[in-house]
């Protein structure tokens, strides 16, 4: 008899549907996974058990012909994103504790939905880093081996997720946020075409860099939730491309997306740096199963190179600039206020050149690759970090380290590309390593849908590691739980 944890999002909603569980007793369940096993993963920087309660006895109650295919189901909300009477940190001391007045639109649209959220989960300090490691909360360690990193800037939500504490849950994704976590713990995490998920309703578009997304153990939860997402918001900066009749989890469901050409590389484009053969050997085998499924894999050169890393460098550095009062400056991390203080020395004619050329690299790089439909690569350069990895070294150099362990994902957010990790590799020891499937702008349901012919091809990816059934067990040596278990 499965769990209820053991269900995929849309397999629990199915399940309220049908009568056979109540919104309330999936929440009082994962809940209980939250109290059990929340910290040794370091999935939440804020549990909201009450809130959550309500939201499902308001699920519950809700006529069944206004319940869409996520109905009822546990959440979480990245701790990024504003939610209104909720403690919000934005993964800082500095912000501690600060409740909002609003919800971000993407949080109002989950709540329309009839998704119940169960808190807050734990992210970098401002976003700032691919590592989920600051001072609100534990860091963020992959269930699969507790030793290492989650990733980051969504670690919480994918540790979440590959833990069972919740389906399905929230990201955002402004250089790799949610497809690196994905690819450390097994996970498919989907950064949307830009404009597509709305950004609001404060903030100025952040040069289009970031989006919010979802994250999930398979790729019609993801796809459900990015239609829950994926609503026409008034006032948004960038044009939101149309979303094609039956939705992205109708392209999902029908896994035939006809046959593509797609162009493979392997060779990092932000930085020169090695890429480990498990790496390399996750993407062949991704080119196996496409090639299977009909489509025409060639060799193609990377978009960009290496030579445009100091553009963008030049834009994370400003966009570290978030506001933070002043007074609380000192309780930022040593990352961010290095990055902080390069960015405060770039001018606006610095950033304005550099926003320039970047976009003329983009157009290049389009050109190059005009004749793919959608590009493979790897994820990330290496397949895991340890917790502590990036930090045990002075701040230029742990930003340095994040650039040759994601050398990839950032280009997909300067091009604005629908862009996913798939969970194809895996490790001698059985740790997960994933591939980069990114489509063409708008072309997320297209995307989804050969993502899901990989994953049907693959026997399907729900697998899970041994921490899934630790749940009697708050205490896990965090040196690792064993070899993983399907």
């Amino acid at each position: 008899m499965a769990e209820p944890h053991d269900l995929t999002a849309l397999e629990q909603a199915a399940a309220i549907a049908r009568g056979e569980l109540s919104s309330a007793e999936l929440v009082e369940h994962h809940l209980r996974r939250v109290d059990a096993l929340g910290d040794t993963v370091g999935a939440f920087v804020t549990v909201t058990p009450e809130r959550a309660r309500a939201a499902a006895r308001a699920a519950d109650a809700t006529p069944a012909e206004r319940r869409g295919p996520l109905h009822g189901v546990p959440t979480a909300i990245k701790d990024l994103t504003l939610t209104a009477g909720v403690r919000t940190t934005f993964g800082s001391a500095a912000f501690a504790d600060f409740v909002p007045p609003v919800d971000a639109d993407v949080v109002r649209l989950m709540t329309a939905a009839g998704l119940v959220s169960l808190g807050k989960t734990s992210t970098s300090e401002l976003g700032c880093s691919l590592y989920s490691e600051g001072r609100v909360a534990p860091p963020a360690r992959n269930p699969w081996h507790l030793a290492y990193t989650a990733g980051g800037s969504s670690g919480g939500a994918a540790a979440a997720v590959a833990a069972g504490l919740v389906p399905v849950a929230q990201g955002s994704d402004g250089g790799g946020s949610l497809r690196i976590p994905a690819s450390l713990c097994g996970l498919v995490g989907h950064k949307p075409s830009r404009g597509l998920v709305s950004g609001g309703p404060l903030g100025f578009g952040a040069f289009g860099l970031p989006t919010n997304g979802p994250i999930g153990r398979t790729v019609a939860d993801v796809a459900a939730l990015l239609d829950v997402l994926a609503q026409p918001v008034p006032g948004e900066p960038y044009l939101p491309p149309a979303v094609p009749a039956g939705g992205h989890l109708g392209a999902a469901r029908a896994a035939a997306p006809g046959p593509l050409r797609i162009g493979r590389f392997t060779a990092p484009m932000l930085a020169d740096t090695p890429v480990h053969p498990d790496c390399v050997a996750a993407v062949d085998r991704a080119a196996a199963l496409l090639s299977a499924a009909g489509h025409e894999v060639v060799e193609v050169d990377p978009p960009v190179g290496p030579a445009v890393w100091p553009l963008f460098e030049t834009v994370w550095y400003v966009l570290a600039l978030a506001p933070v009062p002043p007074e609380r400056e000192r309780d930022l991390l040593p990352l961010t206020r290095f990055l902080r203080s390069r960015g405060a020395a770039i001018g606006a004619g610095a950033l304005m050149s550099a926003l320039g050329e970047l976009q003329s690299q983009v157009r290049l790089g389009a050109r190059r690759t005009a004749g793919c439909d959608l590009l493979l690569c790897p994820t990330l350069a290496t397949p895991q970090a340890p917790v502590g990895w990036f930090t045990e070294v002075d701040p230029a150099e742990d930003f340095d380290r994040q650039r040759r362990f994601s050398p990839y994902c950032a280009v997909f957010n300067l091009t604005g590309q629908p862009s996913v990790s798939l969970p194809v590799g895996r490790t001698a020891e059985g740790l997960p390593v994933g591939v980069l499937l990114t489509g063409r702008y708008g072309g997320d349901a297209e995307l989804l849908g050969v993502a899901a012919q990989i994953e049907h091809s693959s026997d399907g990816w729900d697998h899970h590691p041994a921490i899934w059934r630790a749940v009697d067990s708050a205490n896990v040596n965090t040196s690792g739980v064993g070899r993983p278990v399907s």
